[in-house]
């Protein structure tokens, strides 16, 4: 789905890009604004023939996943036996996880639902050194939340992420060297509403211990890096923003595992002065050093 975009200057001459139409016509010009959730390029396709129907995993990101397929009807004709089935792809990689022999009256029976986890499930958190606070040095800005505050880290993916009051278009720089698996840029909207929960723009980096370091709700069109790019710690790779399901402007920033099929957060300490490790504190002022 595409969606019409509009950018007009304000008074003072700044860019304005809305999906409100400006409201002096011809004051700003539309553009489409296709929406692309797919970059990981992860997925699970059907394949019907004349005796069987087959679920198959396709892992085309630079990670290994763990994808987990459910079955709707366990038991059932359409799918005997467990109704749950699980594997794990190494990247560019692809594989039959459920082949179910039917008559052609449970062709349209057999109903199912997906999901994976990023990284290998053998991944282990251990940096070699704290994280670097991943916005300018000798800036200070609010942590507005972090373990244990619950406010919106309710998931497991976000248990012990953090939140910094940055901002709209704060620098945002590599917390720990790894690689690109996952940049979105396209999104330019922010609502506490659940329609916004998959449309924050976001960087994910792969590091050399399985763990992906997450930069959420970044300003649109500001990402730096591209997928399969290699990132060193301290590296410019976007501007923070109000994107997806957000309150305000702020940077979500987390380090999560594969455990077994659920990606989970996992705590994490910041260099401080002369390069000390500091544990993140709610509503706490923090340097970067």
């Amino acid at each position: 789905m595409a969606q019409t975009a509009y950018k007009y200057r304000d008074e003072k001459g700044q860019w304005v890009f809305t999906d409100e139409a400006p409201a002096s016509a011809g004051s700003g010009e539309s553009f489409s604004l296709a929406h692309d959730n797919s970059t990981l390029k992860i997925s699970v396709i059907r394949s019907d023939d004349a005796e069987s129907t087959q679920l198959i995993a396709i892992n085309d990101c630079l990670c290994v996943v763990t994808f987990q397929i459910s079955i709707a009807q366990p038991g059932s004709a359409a799918a005997p036996g467990s109704a749950g089935y699980r594997a794990t792809l190494e990247p560019r990689t692809r594989r039959t996880l459920v082949r179910v022999v039917r008559t052609d009256a449970q062709r349209s029976d057999l109903r199912y639902a997906w999901k994976v986890a990023l990284g290998s499930p053998d991944a282990v958190h251990n940096p070699e050194r704290p994280y670097r606070v991943p916005f300018g040095v000798g800036s200070t800005y609010l942590i507005s939340q972090a373990y244990p505050s619950r406010i919106t880290h309710i998931t497991p993916d976000s248990e012990y992420a953090i939140d910094f009051a940055l901002p709209d278009g704060t620098p945002v720089y590599a917390a720990r060297e790894g690689m690109v698996i996952n940049a979105r840029h396209d999104s330019f909207r922010g609502a506490i509403a659940p329609v916004m929960l998959d449309q924050a723009n976001v960087v994910e980096i792969l590091h050399s211990d399985g763990t992906i370091g997450i930069y959420a709700h970044l300003h649109w069109d500001s990402i730096r890096v591209r997928i399969g790019q290699h990132i060193a710690r301290g590296q410019y790779i976007a501007d923070s923003g109000n994107t997806g399901f957000s309150s305000g402007p702020h940077l979500h920033f987390a380090v999560v595992r594969n455990a077994g099929g659920t990606n989970v957060s996992v705590p994490i300490q910041f260099a401080g002065l002369a390069g000390i490790a500091a544990t993140p504190v709610n509503q706490m002022p923090w340097t970067a050093y």
